[in-house]
């Protein structure tokens, strides 16, 4: 199934994204990046560091929480902002 454009007709209608679903899809958007950036850089410190196993496995979902929930929550306020 094709993706939707962001001015789809339904009806004859044009329908756009309200403001909050443009908050929630930056917001997911950054979660997204943030988890990838927190992967790869908490990877690394942790594998710098010598950690293993679990040690290495905790701190890598800390920092992806952490990093996803940030930049996350930025782009959420510049999606808000646009509105």
């Amino acid at each position: 199934m094709p993706a939707v454009p962001a001015g789809y007709t339904s009806g004859g209608q044009i329908n756009k994204p309200s403001c909050f679903d443009r908050v929630k899809i930056g917001f997911t958007m950054g979660f997204t990046v943030g988890m990838v950036t927190g992967i790869v850089f908490g990877g690394f410190t942790g594998l710098r560091y010598g950690l293993r196993g679990r040690e290495l496995l905790s701190t890598v979902g800390k920092s992806v929480i952490s990093a996803g929930g940030t930049f996350g929550t930025f782009m959420a306020i510049g999606s808000a902002i646009r509105c």
